[in-house]
């Protein structure tokens, strides 16, 4: 089964400097919960474009650290740019990223299209765990973007 998450954030700065700062894959790791203990392996030196590949490593459990490779599917600048997962704990994973400007700012929407491994399985695993899990990592990453930029609702 097919599931979907959908964040906005209101952040007050210039397009420019939003984009610059969410086109550095090295980024990631401040607005990424600690406890994840997020670790780009390769891929991640340069400003994003189209076709880059990111390999992270990533603690979804306690000690069970899995391997997440993204690929950044599709650009276009100061607009929106999506991350696919290559190989990792998902089934499919597409992640985009949408950037509007706005009278006080930028409004900052994620979208992510997701579905489980395993099934049924992965729909109950799913509606008991991954959901909260992915809402609390964007809980996180909106608070930090707030602390970052100032807060917007």
């Amino acid at each position: 089964m097919i599931h979907y998450l959908h964040r906005e954030q209101n952040i007050p700065a210039a397009m420019e400097t939003v984009w610059e700062y969410f086109s550095d894959p090295k980024n990631l790791n401040p607005i990424t919960p600690p406890d994840m203990n997020f670790e780009i392996i390769a891929g991640g030196e340069k400003k994003m474009y189209e076709g880059q590949v990111i390999e992270y490593r990533v603690e979804f459990l306690r000690g069970v650290k899995s391997l997440w490779l993204t690929e950044i599917a599709h650009v276009r600048d100061l607009q929106y740019f999506v991350d696919e997962q290559r190989v990792g704990p998902y089934r499919f994973w597409y992640h985009e990223h949408r950037f509007e400007k706005t009278v006080a700012g930028v409004k900052m929407i994620d979208h992510v299209t997701y579905a489980p491994p395993y099934g049924l399985m992965g729909d109950l695993v799913n509606a008991i765990w991954i959901r909260g899990k992915l809402e609390r990592i964007f809980d996180f990453r909106f608070q930090k973007i707030g602390e970052l930029f100032g807060s917007g609702k």
